[in-house]
């Protein structure tokens, strides 16, 4: 009974966590938004010769959350990207066709599929839907509308084959995903669309993917 109800109490308070986080994001971007909004009206009523100085405050109004967003779209490492760790110097393409066909090995036939298309692996846990790279974690909360971007890596760097990077992750992911969130470092949770534009091309159909399994 004491082991039951600490399980419960651990699970109500990841999910009370994700709510509040998810609310301070959402109260931050409406800030920047309404923070450089307001000068540009309050310059267009006063004068519309003040056009090109409100304009540039619209603009601010939309880049900040779009560079927050894209920061974290890219916080994920794909597999096959131009950052991953097998186009570094020294890589051993031996090691990492062994190491790409034991990350095969761990998931499905589909999810297997999306991830060589998209180079992250797809896996459907408690609290949403996640999308597994070299250096970071996608999660699609249910409902498939908001996204939180996970920055966090394997301690070993040196030598790691990529696909060994993402293996490490994903086995603490399915271990303990409580635990996995809590250590991770969230560098940004909103709407889905906004990270899907901060993407690789390449990786929005995992990203997608990810969307319909959270509806479902």
């Amino acid at each position: 009974m004491a082991e039951a109800a600490a399980l419960w109490w651990r699970e109500e308070t990841s999910e009370r966590t994700l709510r509040r986080d998810g609310r301070r994001w959402t109260a931050w971007t409406a800030w920047i938004v309404v923070v450089f909004t307001t000068p540009g009206i309050a310059l267009l009523l006063l004068s519309p010769l003040t056009l090109p100085v409100a304009l540039g405050c619209f603009a601010h109004a939309w880049i900040v959350p779009w560079l927050q967003a894209r920061r974290g779209g890219r916080s994920v490492v794909p597999l096959g990207s131009e950052r991953t760790a097998s186009r570094l110097g020294g890589a051993d393409l031996e090691a990492d066709g062994v190491a790409l066909g034991l990350l095969a090995d761990l998931v499905g036939h589909t999810e297997r599929e999306l991830l060589a298309r998209s180079g992250l692996v797809l896996e459907r846990g408690a609290l949403g839907v996640w999308l597994v790279g070299e250096r970071g974690a996608l999660m699609v909360r249910p409902g498939g509308r908001r996204v939180d971007c996970w920055c966090v890596r394997v301690a070993e760097q040196d030598g790691l084959p990529s696909g060994d990077r993402v293996a490490h992750l994903l086995l603490a992911l399915r271990e303990d995903e409580r635990g996995f969130a809590k250590v991770a470092n969230l560098g940004f949770s909103g709407a889905a669309w906004r990270v899907r534009r901060g993407m690789p091309e390449r990786s929005r159909a995992a990203l997608d993917a990810a969307r319909s399994r959270a509806r479902g």
